[in-house]
């Protein structure tokens, strides 16, 4: 864990130190070097254990592909924001990344936290980096109101589990991972249990987003800079999952009756924010509600409690956290050349850029869940699993998944294909930066059809 996290902090001081000539390279170099170390971390995975650094930091197979995710996406961050940040004062360059390199180190140790209070307490720390990036570089004045639902749902959602794990310390004495999930279940039977099961959960549901408490994702989304769109999808979406997937190993015995209504909504919610997404003229806040859609099976997958549904929840948040951070970049390539998000007024780009375009299928087909991609197999293990479990569930998510098809194909089409309007004229050509970050995107995805058990070796 040290081995990541100490090179992650010495980035800060290598940020202030390089010359602005070779500030980029530096942080772009530096921080690749440290997404290559963090790979390491995979190599455990065939382990059923924790693989300990200290008392207080730890790595599992479930934390593994997490933080590898949260390690890579920092110089794909660092990339993607080149363009827009240079014009700005060395100083604010300099803030910007440090404010990036600030939220890998403290998801680092959320997903690597032993102790619930430390992941409470680091899961509240990356609101701070995230909301001072899409509040200060935001493209639009109402990136302030953004902010505020970001902060003030997430807040709220929080505070009853603070309050839940302090119930939890004073009725085991502890609060570590490696203590609570081999103890006994608890006997909860009382209406204070059931309110006590909610607190733990809700905060992650908001985190995920799940349908319902969703409408601060889709705002975030759409005034967050490129690299706060990315992180936001990539990784913090999945500091909810994560976080479930803890939660629910001690609070067996309720969730099998309090866990239908969440079920229903989440399920619901797939083909909710679908039919949105098939109505939406705004590029990125069509991204963001697909979001929500692909979360909303995840929180069904983690909430049915099998071993298929967390090995398909995993694999789906690793899958999507790449795909859907690789369309929010192809949308800021489009909006830095077009300087619009709609996609009426910028359709047709095909015939300008029709390398770009191939980039733009294959992140589709892998968000409609292309076989073989992992996105299809997460997906066909929690659909598997609803269906074992309920099977009126497969009208839904059959319908879902018809709708998500759907609404690609409609993101694709319109982004790219049909006539160029007559407006658009004199665009600077793609730059090999931005076909690197996209490689760095994707390739992973592809390699991970060879080698899926990186994701889901700890269910074995």
């Amino acid at each position: 864990m040290l081995k990541v996290l100490v090179p992650t902090i010495m980035l800060f001081p290598t940020i202030w130190l390089a010359s602005s000539k070779w500030l980029w390279t530096t942080a772009a170099t530096h921080s690749l070097l440290i997404a290559l170390v963090s790979l390491t971390w995979l190599g455990r995975t065939s382990e059923a254990g924790w693989a300990s650094s200290n008392t207080y930091l730890a790595t599992d197979p479930l934390s593994a592909p997490l933080l590898v995710l949260s390690c890579w996406l920092l110089p794909l961050m660092i990339l993607a924001s080149q363009n827009h940040i240079a014009p700005e004062p060395i100083s604010r360059q300099r803030s910007y990344i440090m404010l990036l390199t600030s939220l890998q180190a403290f998801l680092i140790m959320a997903f690597g936290a032993t102790e619930i209070i430390l992941f409470y307490i680091m899961f509240e720390t990356t609101l701070i980096p995230t909301l001072i990036i899409i509040t200060r570089w935001g493209n639009q004045a109402e990136r302030l109101n953004a902010g505020i639902y970001f902060l003030f749902y997430t807040l709220v959602g929080s505070l009853p589990l603070l309050v839940a794990l302090l119930l939890l310390q004073q009725s085991t004495g502890t609060l570590s991972m490696l203590v609570l999930q081999y103890s006994q279940p608890m006997e909860l039977n009382s209406w204070s249990h059931m309110v006590w099961w909610a607190g733990c959960l809700i905060a992650f549901l908001v985190k995920m987003p799940l349908y319902g408490v969703h409408l601060w994702l889709p705002k975030a989304h759409v005034e967050a800079p490129v690299a706060g769109s990315m992180v936001l999808a990539a990784v913090l979406l999945k500091l909810g999952g994560y976080g479930m997937m803890r939660m629910m190993i001690m609070l067996d015995p309720l969730s099998k009756e309090l866990a239908y209504p969440f079920i229903i909504l989440a399920l619901w919610g797939i083909v909710m924010t679908g039919s949105i997404c098939l109505r939406q003229t705004d590029l990125k806040s069509l991204i963001a509600y697909s979001s929500v859609s692909h979360m909303g099976l995840v929180a069904a997958g983690i909430l049915i409690q099998t071993s298929w549904g967390f090995s398909g929840a995993i694999i789906l948040m690793i899958a999507h956290g790449l795909v859907s951070s690789a369309l929010f970049c192809l949308a800021n390539t489009a909006y830095e050349r077009t300087h619009s998000r709609t996609m009426v007024l910028a359709r047709g780009l095909q015939m300008i850029f029709p390398l770009t375009a191939v980039w733009w299928f294959i992140a589709n087909l892998a968000n409609l869940g292309l076989p073989p991609l992992p996105n299809l197999m997460g997906e066909l293990m929690i659909i598997t699993m609803l269906f074992a479990w309920s099977p009126w569930t497969i009208f839904i998510t059959g319908l879902g998944t018809l709708i998500t098809a759907s609404y690609s194909l409609y993101m694709f089409l319109m982004s790219q294909r049909g006539p160029t309007p007559s407006h658009i004229m004199g665009l600077q050509p793609f730059h090999t930066r931005e076909h690197l970050l996209l490689t760095m995107h994707l390739i992973p995805v592809i390699l991970l059809v060879a080698k899926p058990e990186l994701m889901w070796g700890w269910c074995n």
